[in-house]
This record gives C-alpha cells, sequence and structure tokens, in this order.
C-alpha cells in the first residue's frame, strides 16, 4: 500500500520530457561512484563506463542517469568523487552542457533532493592542475521521476529511481546512512556485501518487483527504473516493467536504450581475444521491440498513428530485403563471370 501512495506521488509531481521516433536516449543506474578507495564498487566497470558513455555522447543520445550515480551514503564529501573519476564527470558534463543529461536521485544519492547541495557541489568545480575554479553543472536541477511522454501518441514512460515504498531505503534511509557510513562501508574492502540491500537479498528484491508490478498494472503506465541492480525486459507485455541493471557488475554494466521508436536492453561487456588483448563490446540482450507494444492505453488516434508505423516498418522491411536479394544477384552474375573468363583463359 505504501508503494502505491509513493509512486503515485512522484509520478503527479514528475517532471515530463517529450520524445518521438527520432528520439535517442539511453538510460543507466546505480554506478554508485566513490572516492576512488578500496571500498569503491565503481571502479571495477569504470572504464567499460567511460566507453560506453563515449559513444552514447558520440551517437547523439541524451543521458538519462537513474538514480544512485553517487554513493553518497558512503562518502559525503563529493569532492573527493570527483578527483577520483575525473573522466566520468568530464563525459557528464559534455552531455549537460548540450542540454542532454537529464538526473534522477535515489536512495544513495538523496542529497541531491537538496537545491543547496546540488549548488554547492554541482555549481562550481575546482582545477586542482590550473588551482581555479570554473561553473561545472551550474544550474542542475536533480527529479524524482519524470514522465518521457511520446509527442504524437501521448503514450507515456515512468522514470523513477525505485527505492520509493523500500522502507529501509525510502522513510528510513537517514538510519541505513549511518549503518553504511559507519559500519559496512569497511566491509566492503575485503568483498562483503550488505544482506539488507535489495541488490544482495532474492527475497526482498522480489518483494519491490512485485509491488512495482501491481502498481503498474493498478495505473496502466510502463515503469523504467533501477535500485534492485537486476535488470529486466518484460516477456510479457502486459506488465511493461524495465529495470537498468546496474553499473557495478565485475565486468560489464547494463543499460535501456531507447532510438527509431524501439526500445532495447544492452550490455556493454569485456572481453579477451585471442592474442590477450581486452576489448570492450556492446550486445543487445532483450528487444529491440517497437515502444508502442508496450502502450498500455487505447486512445482515440493512437490506432492510426501505430498503424501507420506498422506499414512504415514493413515497407523498410520489404526494401531491406529487395535489396539484399538485389545484392546477392549481383555476387552470383559477378562470379559467374569471373569463372567464364577463367574458362575463356584456359
Amino acid at each position: 500500500m505504501f508503494t502505491d501512495q509513493r509512486l503515485t506521488e512522484a509520478y503527479e509531481k514528475a517532471k515530463k520530457v517529450y520524445f518521438d521516433d527520432q528520439s535517442r536516449i539511453v538510460f543507466m543506474s546505480d554506478a554508485h561512484r566513490g572516492d576512488g578507495s578500496l571500498s569503491d564498487e565503481f571502479l571495477k566497470s569504470r572504464n567499460i563506463f567511460v566507453h560506453a558513455l563515449n559513444e552514447y555522447y558520440e551517437n547523439g543520445y541524451t543521458f538519462v542517469e537513474v538514480g544512485d550515480g553517487e554513493e553518497f551514503l558512503e562518502y559525503s564529501n563529493f569532492e573527493h568523487i570527483k578527483n577520483a573519476h575525473t573522466d566520468v564527470y568530464a563525459l557528464i558534463k559534455k552531455f549537460f552542457d548540450e542540454d542532454r543529461y537529464i538526473r534522477i536521485f535515489g536512495n544513495h544519492d538523496i542529497y541531491l533532493q537538496n537545491p543547496r547541495f546540488v549548488e554547492k557541489n554541482f555549481g562550481i568545480n575546482y582545477d586542482e592542475f590550473t588551482e581555479e575554479f570554473f561553473d561545472f553543472m551550474k544550474g542542475l536541477d536533480p527529479q524524482e521521476a519524470i514522465i518521457l511522454k511520446h509527442r504524437y501518441t501521448s503514450q507515456e514512460l515512468f522514470v523513477i529511481h525505485g527505492h520509493q515504498g523500500d522502507a529501509p531505503n525510502d522513510q528510513f534511509w537517514f538510519f541505513t546512512m549511518l549503518s553504511i557510513k559507519f559500519f559496512w562501508r569497511f566491509f566492503h574492502r575485503f568483498g562483503i556485501k550488505n544482506p539488507a540491500s535489495p541488490s544482495k537479498n532474492i527475497n526482498r528484491r522480489h518483494k519491490i518487483e512485485k509491488n512495482y508490478s501491481k502498481w503498474i498494472v493498478e495505473h496502466q503506465r510502463p515503469l523504467i527504473c533501477g535500485h534492485t541492480h537486476r535488470f529486466k525486459f518484460p516477456k510479457d507485455k502486459s506488465v511493461p516493467y524495465f529495470n537498468t541493471g546496474c553499473g557495478i557488475y565485475p565486468a560489464s554494466i547494463t543499460a535501456i536504450e531507447l532510438t527509431e521508436g524501439c526500445i532495447r536492453l544492452v550490455r556493454w561487456k569485456t572481453y579477451v581475444n585471442d592474442t590477450g588483448l581486452l576489448y570492450i563490446k556492446r550486445e543487445t540482450m532483450r528487444g529491440p521491440e517497437p515502444i508502442e507494444a508496450f502502450d498500455t492505453r487505447k486512445p482515440q488516434g493512437v490506432v492510426e498513428y501505430l498503424t501507420m508505423r506498422k506499414k512504415q516498418r514493413m515497407k523498410k522491411s520489404r526494401e531491406e530485403r529487395a535489396a539484399f536479394r538485389e545484392e546477392q544477384m549481383d555476387e552470383h552474375e559477378t562470379h559467374e563471370k569471373s569463372e567464364k573468363e577463367e574458362l575463356d583463359d584456359q
């Protein structure tokens, strides 16, 4: 009941962000950037994160960070975090400067709900090399939730971190912060995780996901979130629950992409080739699926738009097949011609 109330309140206050089939948006969460010490879990996936983020920047994506970007419950001094991950924040600033960065706060970076904290830590930065202050992300306005709304169909995607209604990480977050800062932080150095965390406690994780699924069915709104660290892409389109996963897997990170009117779950992972060189590869884990396949409403006017989109995709598919057949025929003719020339030479 409390989860339903918290989600509904967040939905009613959420900022609307419009998108269409030409929009490119990537959702990532739970990076938990720390101070670079042994207890900083982000260190093991930092290089993958930087590579993926750079690819998204170069390809014109808007970056939506869906909460827990920083680990403020363990490291309250943001200067230490920024100095430990200067390459990451240099990239994020590039997104921000081009109005392509949307920040949602979660339970581990809940301090971002305080405008004075945001202004003090994100407004100005200090360059230790030049010993000068400069504007960092001045005017950053973190949100608890946003509603992505399609410009033409009015289909909505509700985006929120996912801790709402999870009592230890929501209404009792302050006491959880004390236990992490003065107890579990030091156990992280030896690889011991907090068993109360939903990312480590299967029963709590399933309970959270069950409560969110109930809200989705009752309110008929697709939901994108993080928090549990378990990526999700709906098999049953009647319950459109998406989870970004996290940015602190041992050798990979996951993300949700929204491009060309389709949504997909992807993973960026480190591999080693036959010569022993490491490389990072992007893989599609689920999808792509047309976003309208998860539209739980049937308003007037949407049916006509969806029919038009279906015809466009069918036409594109036919053209691609025709081009492929033509290419195959050209290759066959070229092969026959070369064989004939060889016979003539003989």
